[in-house]
């Protein structure tokens, strides 16, 4: 079995980029084809040597701003020479899953999700546009064509592997194709539960507008309790520019300096509805309770009342009352912890190794049935 993996572009560093570094840990051999690579933003413990690149790579300003090279993106990924693999193997939440590949070679997707800004966020990433108004009337023009080649993408893919309940349901609407649920590994072994805490919330990841760190800002204003939020992103600077001194803006921080923030703080809060949410599971590693929004893959990770607990609007009163009823003494580290570990990275690995060769010893199964009945037309 000669195995391809594709994943959409190294250019961040992020949950769908440590689901890449078990696919390299467990097939040591294969390739790794994306669409751009940042160096300095690589996930760890995977050798440079092993990644091939598209045509983006060599375009002028690919490294700074490879956003704006998105419409040039399917043919990029499409013009990635897989002939020679028996399996490919993609980490996919856009571009990756579009390959194509011989009609022999397997296709398996693990779908972090369909892309957001093209189907379940579309309206949402139009309205929060930093352009013009004729830029913002132009794009969803350029987006229903981009949407058209995404769903044609979808069928390429031979099985679809959903990060959650939350994406499952995702790719059956958009993609009307049916999809096993594996849920994203877990570092849990960087992370030890302790009693001791600090007087202060935690709250972090990329900085995007989706995650709406703004009703947490919003929120934290008004109670004036203690908030540390690491990480960075696009809305780094308008989030701090909006936070008052109780508020500390940690941007990027080392992952010894994350685990520390984890396994000190009072609770961790989780304002967004994500796919999956990593962050969430994280945070239960270290024997911390959440305070998250009962929406996403936060509803499949959070026990109510046991690990955590939920509010249910998104808006920054909800959040209040939230962090207000919110009683730490009223949670177990041991247990929250406890949870945790059905998540963790060895699990993942074994269940996506035991489903790939799966279904390769079914699919070759076909293979060698098309191959007789072939041969009986002659």
């Amino acid at each position: 079995m000669k195995i391809a993996l594709v994943h959409d572009h190294l250019m961040q560093s992020g949950g769908a980029e440590r689901v890449l570094s078990v696919f390299a840990r467990l097939f040591p051999q294969a390739p790794i084809y994306t669409l751009l690579a940042d160096p300095e933003k690589q996930p760890k413990g995977i050798d440079p040597s092993r990644i091939r690149t598209s045509f983006l790579q060599h375009l002028p300003l690919s490294k700074n701003s490879y956003q704006w090279f998105l419409p040039l993106m399917p043919a990029a990924i499409e013009q990635l020479d897989l002939s020679e693999f028996d399996v490919v193997l993609s980490s996919s939440s856009a571009f990756s899953k579009g390959v194509i590949t011989k009609s022999s070679t397997m296709h398996i997707s693990y779908c972090h999700t369909p892309a957001r800004y093209l189907w379940s966020d579309s309206h949402y990433y139009i309205k929060e546009l930093p352009h013009a108004a004729l830029v913002k009337r132009a794009v969803p023009f350029f987006l229903t064509s981009l949407r058209q080649w995404d769903r044609m993408a979808a069928d390429r893919v031979d099985y679809f592997v959903a990060n959650s309940k939350t994406v499952q349901e995702r790719i059956q609407k958009y993609y009307r194709r049916t999809s096993d649920i594996m849920y994203p590994p877990v570092d849990i072994a960087d992370f030890s539960s302790t009693e001791g805490t600090k007087d202060y919330f935690l709250a972090g990841g990329r900085l995007v507008a989706y995650k709406r760190f703004d009703i947490l800002v919003d929120a934290f204003n008004r109670l004036g309790m203690p908030l540390k939020i690491f990480g960075d992103g696009p809305e780094f600077r308008k989030i701090k520019a909006k936070a008052k001194k109780n508020i500390e803006m940690l941007g990027s921080v080392s992952e010894r300096e994350r685990v520390h923030l984890f396994e000190e703080c009072i609770a961790f809060i989780h304002p967004q509805e994500e796919d999956f949410g990593i962050t969430v599971l994280e945070a239960s590693a270290a024997g911390r309770p959440v305070i998250a929004l009962a929406a996403g893959g936060a509803l499949e990770t959070v026990v109510d009342g046991v690990t955590g607990v939920f509010f249910y609007d998104q808006d920054y009163a909800a959040l209040i009352d939230a962090v207000v009823r919110f009683k730490p003494e009223n949670f177990n580290p041991n247990t929250i912890r406890s949870h945790s570990l059905r998540f963790s990275t060895d699990r993942f690995s074994k269940e996506i190794m035991s489903y790939v060769t799966q279904k390769w010893s079914t699919w070759q199964e076909w293979q060698d049935m098309k191959r007789l009945r072939e041969a009986k037309l002659f």
